[in-house]
């Protein structure tokens, strides 16, 4: 009952910061945030809404399997987000643009300006939904489950609380209360560490040389091309990983559109990007402090790494504080990004696929819709057996981004005109293909596409639009704006 208690206060904080951020609770206030957000909370807040309760589940575990070579691709994050910073977001902003998809209607046309809509719509919902599982099953293992509760009624609940919270100002609560639950998430899993460390008698300094001497610390693999771990692999991956999941992507761009100048959310992406990686390292770090502890006490390692965490924290084996820590980081991690989806997915279906920005009753219907499907995707992903989520969401997203990618590439880089018409047979066709090149590597060469597979399926949408297009001088529309 510790962890529903949590939950249930938790919530209830969230509730009261919702309740005095909506004061005007319009479209303005919901899609954009009436453009006044602070660039450092919505890069504090960011961080957050970026970790997930995957991150905070699935990357401890990931030491188990692969080391701590993720930083690999934490440090093509950095590079991702100066390119979004300096490319994309003075593009957004010139054109004041609510969606960004805009963009590609203006420059390519509504058959593209709607293929993009729809891809961002179902590659949300569905990477959103693997995040939010994480969560929802470890509150149905250790929890819920023993109550008799079945999972459905589980997912359900956890997406209400969402939908209670953000239904009335949307963007604009979430500024406040994603920086809420950044500093709950960073506060639970530092003193997490602390507790683990003083579990094994360390003090900072021991901890840290335990961390680093480690078999498991590995970070960067040079000698070893096949590998989906290589350096040069996930270092390039992890440039593309930003670029299209956030400066490609409604939910992450929405809070940088909501600061009050170019500036701002420059500064504001720039410092988000710095703040990714010591995030991630401390997490990698939990890991190995972990199975050091499991070793010592003779516990076999769970062979899913995502149980790692659950395993000493759930349970209440460490003690109540680090239970209650656990549920705080779990769930401050979960909501904020949950809640930004419902958010984006919102804004992006009544902006991009109905195109009534100003419609408020279309808007509180779509949101109740998107938070009933939204259930549905995360009810559906319990049938998802899979080592690591986390590598489950980004090869989602190797498939489904992959078309923003090449879409967006070919608008900013070039300035021919395409043919509308092909575009979303393009943008379907070019994932299968990518998809059967996979096995077919796999079979007859040995090879297995990693993350870099985005990059392939981007490239290939990239020239099929270029192949199908013709000299244009530019698009009035886009002049005038």
């Amino acid at each position: 009952m510790i962890i529903i208690s949590t939950v249930l206060i938790y919530f209830a904080l969230l509730f009261l910061i919702s309740h005095i951020a909506s004061k005007r609770s319009d479209n303005t206030a919901f899609f954009r945030g009436e453009r006044r957000s602070p660039w450092y909370l919505v890069a504090f807040g960011m961080v957050g809404a970026s970790i997930s309760g995957v991150t905070f589940v699935s990357v401890p575990g990931m030491v188990t399997h692969s080391g701590m070579t993720y930083l690999q691709t934490c440090l093509g994050f950095i590079v991702g987000y100066f390119v979004v910073a300096l490319v994309l977001l003075p593009i957004y902003y010139r054109l004041n643009l609510t969606s960004i998809y805009t963009y590609l209607g203006l420059r390519m046309g509504n058959s593209s300006h709607k293929t993009a809509a729809w891809f961002f719509l179902f590659s949300k919902m569905t990477g959103a939904a693997l995040r939010f599982y994480i969560p929802c099953l470890i509150l149905q293992q250790f929890v819920l489950g023993k109550l008799g509760i079945p999972f459905a009624v589980t997912a359900a609940m956890m997406v209400l609380l969402i939908w209670l919270y953000t239904r009335r100002s949307g963007i604009k609560t979430l500024v406040w209360t994603d920086a809420l639950q950044t500093l709950c998430l960073i506060t639970a899993l530092l003193l997490i560490i602390y507790n683990v460390a003083g579990e094994l008698g360390m003090d900072f300094s021991e901890a840290a040389e335990a961390v680093m001497s480690h078999p498991n610390s590995r970070v960067f693999v040079f000698d070893d091309w096949r590998s989906t771990q290589n350096f040069w692999k996930q270092f390039v991956s992890g440039i593309f990983i930003v670029v299209v999941m956030t400066g490609l992507d409604q939910d992450m761009m929405q809070k940088n559109l909501t600061c009050k100048s170019l500036r701002e959310a420059q500064k504001d992406m720039c410092a988000y990007g710095f703040a990714f990686l010591p995030v991630n390292l401390l997490f990698l770090s939990l890991g190995i402090l972990l199975m050091i502890l499991a070793s010592q006490k003779g516990i076999s390692l769970p062979d899913n790494g995502d149980q790692l965490l659950p395993l000493f924290a759930a349970t209440g084996d460490m003690g109540t504080m680090v239970t209650v820590l656990f549920a705080i980081g779990i769930v401050a991690a979960s909501f904020s990004s949950a809640d930004s989806a419902i958010t984006s997915m919102t804004t992006s279906y009544c902006v991009d696929i109905e195109e009534k920005e100003t419609d408020e009753k279309l808007r509180k219907k779509t949101h109740w819709g998107i938070c009933l499907v939204f259930a549905l995707f995360v009810i559906m992903t319990n049938a998802i057996n899979s080592k690591s989520i986390i590598d489950t969401v980004y090869v989602v997203c190797s498939y489904t981004y992959g078309p923003l990618l090449g879409m967006f590439a070919f608008s900013i880089l070039t300035k021919r005109k395409t043919n509308d018409r092909l575009v979303p047979l393009i943008a379907i066709g070019a994932p299968m293909v990518c998809f059967a090149i996979d096995r077919l590597s796999v079979s007859y060469c040995g090879y297995k596409f990693g993350y870099e597979l985005l990059m392939v399926n981007g490239l290939m949408v990239y020239l099929a639009l270029l192949a199908t297009s013709r000299r244009h001088s530019g698009n009035r529309r886009l002049r005038r704006e």
